[in-house]
Order: C-alpha cells, then sequence, then structure tokens
C-alpha cells in the first residue's frame, strides 16, 4: 500500500513547466497558491496580458487540490432549504447556481486547453443512510427540484439497486455533477497557465508579506517579488502571515483510500451506476469509481488537523472499515492507497472569495472546492482586471472565530458532537 495521493501518483508526465532559478521581479499580480483556485486565476489573468506569478510552497496541486475524491458535485454543502433560512432566497439560489456554472467552467477550461483527465458528467447520489434521513433528502429535493435545479430526481430504494450494491433508503441524483482526475487536470491547468504566459515557482513558500502605499513586497525561500495586487489561494496551507485568514479558516483532515482495480464482476455488485456518492451521515462517507475502476472511498475518519503516514494509516483502517460495513463483498479487495491532507471549512461551511486589508481571496471551501475553486479564481482574477463583479459571496459576513488563532484545538470536541448527533438521528 502506497501512502501517497492516488492523484499524483497516477498523474503522467508531472508538471516540468515551474521556473528554474531565483523568484525575482516586479509583476501585476502575486498569486499564493498553486491549486485549482490560484492556477485557475492564473490563466485569466494571463489571458488577458497582466504578468502574473504563481507562488507555490511545494508541487503545483499538492495540498487539497490533490487531497480529494475527485467529485465535481453540483449543489451545496448545506440542505438548500436551510441555505434559504441563513442567506435569503436570492443568494441561496446564486450559490447554488455558482457550484452549476463551476463546473461548466471546468468543462469548458478542459475543452479549450485539450486536458485529458477523464472529465465525465456522472450525476451525483446523496445516499439516505437511514430512513428519517430520505425524508429530509425528499423534503430538499421537491425545493430545489421546484425553485432552482430541474436536473434533479428522487429515488427510491428499489431505484438504487440497479445503482449502488449496498441497501440505502432512498437517494436525490443531481443529474449535473461529474468526476474527474485531479492529478491530470491540475498539471493540464498549470501548464495551460504557463503557456499563455503566467510564471510559476514551485517550493517557493512565502515567508514574509509587506503592502505599502499599494505596492505588495513578498518574501520566498527563493527570492523576493513585488506585485501590484496579490491572491491569496492557499486555503488550509495559509501561512501565518496572512493571520486574517488563518482566524476564519478551520483546517480539516480529509483521508482517502482506493483500492486496488475492481474486475468488471466486482464493479457490477458494488458501483454498477458508476456515479459520485455522498451518504446523508453528519460524519459520512464519499466514494467513486476512478479511471482505472479502483474505488476510491473517503470522509472525515478522524477529526484532526495532523496529516502524516502514522495518522493518515490510523485513518486508513476507519476508513476500510467504513467501506466493508457499506460494501461487504469487497472484504478481500486489496487496499493499494492511502493518503490524506488538509482541507479548508469555515465555521458557517459557506465559502468566501473577495478583498480585504489590501488583498483578494478565494477560500474555504468546505469539501466541494474541487468544482467551485477553478469558477472562483476566474470570478476573482476578473474582478482584478476590472471586469464585471460575478462573485455570489460578496459581501457575506465573515467574522472571526472566537478563541482560533489557526490551529483548531476543538476539532475533538466537533467530532464527539457529529458523532452523537449521527447516534441520535
Amino acid at each position: 500500500m502506497k501512502f501517497q495521493s492516488y492523484w499524483h501518483d497516477t498523474t503522467t508526465p508531472a508538471y516540468d513547466g515551474a521556473r528554474p532559478g531565483p523568484v525575482g521581479g516586479h509583476y501585476d499580480v502575486a498569486v499564493v497558491g498553486g491549486g485549482f483556485t490560484g492556477l485557475a486565476a492564473a490563466r485569466q489573468l494571463a489571458m488577458a496580458g497582466s504578468r502574473v506569478v504563481v507562488l507555490e510552497a511545494e508541487k503545483v496541486g499538492w495540498g487539497a487540490s490533490g487531497r480529494n475524491g475527485g467529485h465535481l458535485n453540483n449543489g451545496l454543502a448545506h440542505s438548500f432549504l436551510a441555505a434559504k433560512s441563513e442567506l435569503g432566497i436570492e443568494r441561496a439560489v446564486a450559490l447554488y447556481r455558482a457550484h452549476d456554472d463551476s463546473i461548466d467552467a471546468i468543462e469548458a477550461i478542459i475543452a479549450e486547453e485539450g486536458i485529458d483527465c477523464s472529465f465525465r458528467r456522472a450525476g451525483k447520489l446523496k445516499l439516505a443512510s437511514k430512513p428519517q434521513h430520505f425524508d429530509a433528502i425528499a423534503r430538499n429535493f421537491e425545493a430545489i427540484h421546484r425553485e432552482v435545479d430541474r436536473d434533479t430526481a428522487l429515488l427510491t430504494a428499489v431505484d438504487l439497486k440497479r445503482e449502488v450494491g449496498s441497501p440505502f433508503h432512498g437517494a436525490m441524483l443531481s443529474k449535473k455533477s461529474a468526476m474527474m482526475h485531479m492529478g491530470r487536470y491540475v498539471v493540464g491547468l498549470a501548464g495551460a497557465a504557463a503557456r499563455h504566459g503566467a510564471a510559476i515557482f514551485e517550493k517557493a513558500a512565502v515567508t514574509a508579506h509587506k503592502n505599502s502605499g499599494g505596492r505588495h513586497t513578498l518574501t520566498t525561500e527563493r527570492g523576493i517579488v513585488t506585485a501590484d495586487h496579490v491572491l491569496v489561494a492557499t486555503g488550509a496551507y495559509t501561512p501565518p502571515m496572512f493571520s486574517y485568514f488563518r482566524r476564519r479558516i478551520i483546517t480539516v483532515g480529509s483521508f482517502l483510500i482506493a483500492t486496488r482495480p475492481l474486475t468488471p464482476a466486482e464493479i457490477a455488485a458494488t458501483m454498477p451506476g458508476n456515479r459520485t456518492c455522498v451518504t446523508s451521515m453528519n460524519i459520512g462517507n464519499y466514494f467513486r469509481l476512478a479511471p482505472d475502476d479502483r474505488l476510491i472511498f473517503g470522509g472525515r475518519a478522524r477529526f484532526s488537523a495532523t496529516s502524516d503516514q502514522r495518522s493518515d494509516a490510523k485513518s486508513g483502517d476507519v476508513l476500510r472499515a467504513s467501506l466493508l460495513q457499506i460494501f461487504p463483498q469487497l472484504a478481500g479487495v486489496e487496499i493499494d492507497y492511502c493518503w490524506g491532507g488538509l482541507v479548508d471549512m469555515t465555521q458557517d461551511r459557506y465559502p468566501r472569495a473577495g478583498y480585504v486589508d489590501g488583498v483578494w481571496y478565494a477560500m474555504g471551501y468546505s469539501g466541494h472546492g474541487a468544482q467551485l475553486s477553478t469558477h472562483l479564481g476566474v470570478i476573482i482574477a476578473d474582478a482584478i482586471l476590472g471586469r464585471e463583479d460575478r462573485n455570489p459571496l460578496k459581501g457575506l459576513a465573515w467574522p472571526a472565530i472566537p478563541g482560533h488563532f489557526g490551529k483548531p484545538w476543538f476539532l475533538p470536541l466537533v467530532g464527539l458532537y457529529y458523532k452523537t448527533l449521527d447516534r441520535l438521528q
């Protein structure tokens, strides 16, 4: 079993277009972070003729962009009914449609740049793990289908027999949802940004930032750059000098396992529908088939902000047990990959994007970054260019979390709370 990201390990060739030598010079825009958000923004800016530099602490796609299940799910992390209550109908609809637009934007970039990443409109199943969960899913479906998305359907437990080889109590099907190979997409996106003129530097962690009179100075491990604008696109990996975001972002471990390639008979017995799947538990699981027929299975195995081989192995054991609860027919199937990392959550689980304290930002995707990050990167790039403001999150308050300064000491308590809810609900 390999303790590394399946997406990275199966991306060949790896990205080799990063600039060698020292970092230096002046740019119109400096992008901090070389994941989906930063690279999509850099591509958009470079296409408009801006001088743009991407400063990545590790390798492109190293953070949350390579530590996810490969889902491109439309819809919200919340129920639509809850979003209407919390945000109002206008913003709830705008945010829902932003997820639709996000998948469209990814599909368009893939076509324009010729990126080979196995993109496919698969549809997503929100699976009811308990009978009472189906009632809540049905109420949410009725509102979504009536008010914002006709490309949805409600499936009964009988309908699901042709979709998933495990007994669930019904599901909502979101037909616009998609899947792709995340590693190949991020490498293709980086290559596209570079072809359009963006300067990409890897192993260039930002260690200091100063804003003096609207001129930004960014010190990195490889040199110093100056820029007229800065976009912070670092999510859970935001460095300490950007403390505004660290007080508002909760870093949570995201853990995944991938089986060996399944046989046609095993696929027919587990995932005949070949869609992306998410369970309805608060501490739930998500799964899909990879392009090479592995089952990729993830979840919040442990409420921890630590990710290393030891912690990932512990989480892998938890995920393996969850996998066999759902698919006991896979008991003899080997696990080939086990990996984890940090993802960025907000307290209310709504993402944030905009401009504050002299810098632009987009982050806090709360488990929906694979699809939303590309779109928000483009939107913020357009805002920097002075184009039409299409930000669906503009003006959404983002208070600091009391007592939180970057290290989420409260995660075990959060985990205990959600485990209790799952037992009672």
